[in-house]
């Protein structure tokens, strides 16, 4: 028979272990969704680098031969490219493995762009945004288990610092940031 001191145990349990299991997960959603909010103050995936080329010798579209691609590549240190094509009639674009250079002949100057991953924010995306194949069942669960793990934690404290003292206070200002934002968000 469950009495309410066995229930009470349960529900301890149910709240430490899931808390305790899915601390990593919570951690890695809480970062990305950091990166993610500010996606338009720096990109969250990527580190793009930029360097500036100089080009003495003067080229036009008709002199570019693989030899010459191939000369390109070897200032700023690649070795193969993909491909290349002429976004201008002065100017080339060499595409190699996570890097680009763009030169522009009339200006004898050229763009050299190199894109890696960004250390630990690039997978913890991938999780957060479900682009991980079968993820989406994943987080389905992990989402449902984050409410059983708040409901639980609702119930451990007894008395005036549980859910029938100060808890309920906390949990109603809890509410409220939201709220004032959605508020805001239909006013502006």
């Amino acid at each position: 028979m469950l009495t309410s001191k066995k229930i009470r145990k349960f529900n301890i349990a149910i709240h430490r272990d899931f808390g305790y299991f899915f601390s990593s997960l919570i951690i890695v959603y809480c970062l990305s969704g950091i990166a993610l909010n500010h996606v338009d103050d720096w990109n969250p995936d990527f580190i793009i680098t930029k360097e500036m080329i100089n080009v003495e010798e003067k080229f036009t579209k008709e002199s570019i031969t693989t030899e010459a691609v191939i000369a390109f590549g070897q200032m700023v240190g690649e070795e193969k490219f993909k491909i290349y094509d002429f976004p201008t009639h002065d100017q080339v674009k060499i595409y190699y493995n996570n890097a680009s250079l763009h030169i522009n002949f009339t200006k004898g100057e050229g763009v050299y762009e190199t894109v890696s991953r960004r250390p630990l924010f690039y997978h913890s995306n991938i999780i957060h945004r479900n682009n991980a194949k079968g993820w989406k069942w994943a987080s389905d669960v992990f989402a449902i288990l984050l409410v059983i793990i708040t409901v639980t934690g609702l119930f451990i404290l007894r008395g005036k610092q549980g859910i029938s003292g100060r808890g309920k206070w906390l949990i109603a200002a809890g509410a409220l940031p939201p709220f004032v934002a959605l508020l805001i968000n239909e006013l502006i």
